[in-house]
């Protein structure tokens, strides 16, 4: 339909059980979309379907830890079952940190970061690619600012944003000839649970957010900006004019640009 790129488009969406996976799904669901929702809590991942199902969009559920990556193919597999193609892949799940890397005691919890941000989206990637070859798709990777430039406390996540850059970046050029497109997304801070998810140096999800939510951009408002760019296929999207700003900054003035995120990050946003 005119102006509903995704309608009857199918579409996995990664991390749907909650904050800006869901309300992807959500909006995917209102163009008529026929969804395959992945996350470890099946529970939650009911609720999102059934509101998706009541907007006017198919879903099935598809319990998925990212960072198995036998389960990743069975995500693929089950959705080609259910629909027999693939038409785009949102890879949205993730995990955050709030630590310094002088304060991490054991090494191992933060190993799960790189899991569920890189490994889980190149697993779905893999195993998604077939199809999406077929039907000349969509891969979207969200990723962070985190992604373009190194952040306080936030290292280990910086690094798994980053690797999901040149992974997707090198794969975008690998394909521009085959019809598939891949479109990058670098949000800010968002008002979303990830931060409540997000590892202390301890290696345990710190329960609470350290940012200030009134300087956050809500994920309702994120997830419209995610759609609307990748249903244009665009390249990248990186949100608000003063992130857009600061990539300019780094260019030509790379240390101003690190004072000016350490003071963000120690201002709670």
């Amino acid at each position: 339909m005119k102006g509903q790129p995704f309608h009857e488009n199918v579409c996995i969406v990664t991390g749907a059980s909650s904050g800006i996976g869901r309300e992807l799904a959500l909006l995917l669901a209102e163009q008529g979309a026929w969804l395959a929702l992945a996350a470890r809590n099946e529970r939650h991942l009911e609720r999102t379907a059934e509101a998706c199902r009541k907007m006017g969009g198919r879903a099935i559920v598809v319990p998925t830890d990212v960072t198995d990556e036998e389960q990743c193919k069975q995500l693929i597999e089950k959705t080609a079952q259910e629909y027999d193609r693939i038409d785009t892949l949102f890879n949205n799940a993730g995990i955050s940190m709030v630590a310094r890397f002088d304060e991490v005691e054991d090494l191992s919890p933060m190993k799960k970061i790189m899991d569920v941000n890189y490994y889980g989206s190149v697993y779905c990637t893999h195993y998604a690619l077939p199809f999406l070859l077929q039907t000349e798709g969509r891969i979207v990777g969200v990723s962070s600012l985190t992604g373009k430039t190194g952040v306080p406390t936030r290292s280990f996540y910086a690094a798994s944003k980053h690797a999901m850059a040149g992974f997707f970046d090198s794969l975008r050029i690998e394909l521009v000839e085959r019809g598939v497109t891949v479109t990058m997304i670098y949000p800010g801070f968002v008002a979303s649970e990830v931060r409540e998810r997000a590892l202390g140096p301890d290696g345990e999800p710190r329960g609470e957010s350290n940012i200030d939510e009134s300087n956050t951009m809500s994920t309702e408002k994120c997830a419209e900006l995610i759609l609307r760019s990748a249903g244009r296929r665009k390249r990248e999207l990186v949100m608000t004019t003063k992130a857009k700003i600061g990539m300019w900054v780094k260019l030509i003035a790379p240390s101003l640009l690190d004072r000016i995120t350490k003071r963000t990050v120690e201002r709670g946003g």
